[in-house]
């Protein structure tokens, strides 16, 4: 089981931050994610790996003025 922005979700075996995204259906493009407190890397989403007993936040980036 991980945490997603406060909500549990189900972990599996090789689950990535990719994963994460995809089944929560994250697809704005300006995201930060973090793994317990760790900032994920942009480019590293497809391999960053997501342990069980993960925290992961993950925030839209908005611009504007």
């Amino acid at each position: 089981m991980i945490v997603v922005n406060g909500e549990k979700m189900e972990w599996a075996p090789g689950m990535t931050v990719k994963d994460v995204l995809r089944a929560r259906n994250y697809i704005f493009r300006m995201l930060v994610v973090q793994v317990n407190g760790e900032l994920v890397k942009r480019g590293t989403y497809d391999t960053a790996a997501v342990p069980d007993g993960a925290t992961v936040d993950v925030i839209h980036m908005i611009s504007g003025g």
